[in-house]
């Protein structure tokens, strides 16, 4: 890799073109070359904005030189999921269907990052409808390749976005997460990636013009991924905050105020004693022992609570919710593409209403509960995926093997159905292969989860970019 632009942080990306010393349309002509270089290879950008981009960056060079303030990421270009609207362009979610369903206006995130100065440059894959699997694979794109290895899946279902940060194609991707689909391609891509807390950043995840039922609502939280933990900071400060255009999202402060005495971090390496791999146990041992160097009260032996009671809630809403729609969704889906949510729905099928009521109201106890243990410990150590990254579409190969990632996953299911914030870090890299961990901290919190996960970073260091590898 020579030195080139694209190698280079997106905070240092933006501060160079403030300044005048690159010009923000050398900026995306650098990251377009990239993208030409390794796209092919890996498949992760699936619209790729190069004329919209280009006028994008002139205009950014128009105003620094009329003596316009540019904002925190000016020229930084960066990737959206096929989930999330950019004005003018299709919103497919990877199916023929959506094809031609042209966005009207930016989703609130994606105007949230242009107003800082920041430029789509193309749309990311993901899985079809993210309802085909944990593994990047969409009917109208194909697959995503892992960077690391194009045997192992690069994650899902923001794979597109975690693949195209690794390898340099954009500092900076949007995706969501209900439940691992930022960290999980940020662990097996070796990039670092935020879930906020409900309610921090502002989003629109209307398939048309309804707004989605209850779980999709609640459990649905966009995240950036990036190379490093200071870029997540910057696209956190520039994303977060409430907006009219989203009345869950509310005016917190971004950073509260400093815990008295070293925090403490329960260190939860084998959720719920399901079982974890040698491998990502040690890089949960790596990242704790980097954390207590930083000075954290690292804090052994605990578990967090009421894990099987969550993970049991979140998969009867959200089959219960399926099913209503299944009909119609299905046939989207592809060869092949129903089996992932079949197999979970054939492990408990879907909710009566007083059963469904009764399961909202659970929410609320698990939630509780969570807090009060975020009371005693202010952050979580534990890891995104109890074992190393699989194989391409083994999830939905069959019942064993869709319980065996629906395992893996299991704490990042339970971060998003109490709605509490965590960032995805790497932690080394063994056997040619990234392992991350994640920070999971109070609601409204995610300050304290980026400034650990910069002290793991600190220690352990940045494994990307990286050329794709064979």
């Amino acid at each position: 890799m020579s030195d080139a632009l694209w190698k280079k942080p997106a905070r240092a990306q933006a501060a160079a073109v403030r300044a005048g010393e690159v010009a923000a349309a050398e900026l995306v002509e650098d990251h377009l070359a990239r993208i030409a270089e390794v796209n092919p290879v890996i498949n992760a950008v699936t619209q790729l904005l190069a004329d919209r981009a280009r006028a994008a960056a002139a205009e950014t060079d128009r105003r620094r030189a009329a003596g316009a303030e540019l904002g925190p990421l000016a020229g930084v270009p960066f990737t959206v999921k096929e989930t999330t609207a950019i004005e003018g362009v299709p919103t497919t979610f990877g199916v023929e269907r959506f094809r031609d369903l042209v966005a009207r206006a930016d989703a609130p995130p994606v105007a949230r990052l242009r107003a800082a100065g920041a430029i789509p440059i193309g749309h990311s894959n993901m899985p079809t409808m993210v309802l085909a699997g944990v593994h990047t694979r969409s009917v109208l794109y194909g697959d995503t390749v892992n960077p690391w290895d194009p045997k192992v899946t690069p994650g899902g279902s923001s794979g597109g976005d975690g693949a195209a940060v690794a390898t340099g194609m954009a500092p900076l991707g949007l995706g969501n997460d209900s439940g691992g689909s930022v960290r999980i391609p940020a662990s097996f891509c070796g990039v670092a990636g935020l879930k906020p807390t409900y309610g921090r950043f502002a989003a629109d995840h209307r398939v048309g013009p309804d707004d989605p039922s209850y779980a999709a609502q609640i459990l649905v939280t966009d995240g950036p991924l990036a190379r490093t933990v200071d870029d997540l900071r910057l696209a956190y400060e520039v994303l977060a905050g409430a907006d009219p255009r989203d009345p869950r999202a509310v005016p917190v402060p971004p950073y509260g105020e400093p815990l008295p005495g070293p925090v403490k971090v329960a260190v939860v390496a084998d959720p719920g004693g399901h079982g974890v791999h040698p491998a990502v146990r040690a890089a949960v041992e790596r990242a704790a022992d980097a954390l207590r160097d930083a000075g954290y009260e690292v804090c052994e032996g605990l578990d967090v609570p009421r894990l099987d009671d969550a993970l049991a809630v979140y998969g009867r809403l959200t089959r219960s919710e399926f099913a209503t729609t299944w009909p119609v969704i299905k046939p989207l889906l592809g060869e092949g593409g129903h089996r992932y949510i079949e197999l979970g729905m054939d492990e408990a099928g879907p909710a009566e209403l007083p059963e469904y009521l009764r399961l909202t109201g659970a929410r609320l106890g698990i939630r509780r509960d969570w807090a009060a243990f975020l009371d005693a410990y202010p952050l979580v150590l534990g890891p995104v995926f109890t074992e190393p990254p699989f194989i391409p579409g083994d999830e939905a190969r069959d019942a064993e093997s869709y319980r065996r990632v629906q395992t893996a996953m299991r704490l990042c299911t339970a971060t998003s159905f109490v709605g509490v914030p965590a960032v995805a870090v790497p932690a080394g890299v063994v056997n040619g292969l990234p392992h991350g961990v994640q920070l999971i901290g109070r609601a409204y919190r995610e300050d304290l989860c980026l400034a650990a996960a910069e002290e793991v970073e600190r220690r352990l260091g940045v494994p990307t970019p990286i050329d794709p590898r064979p």
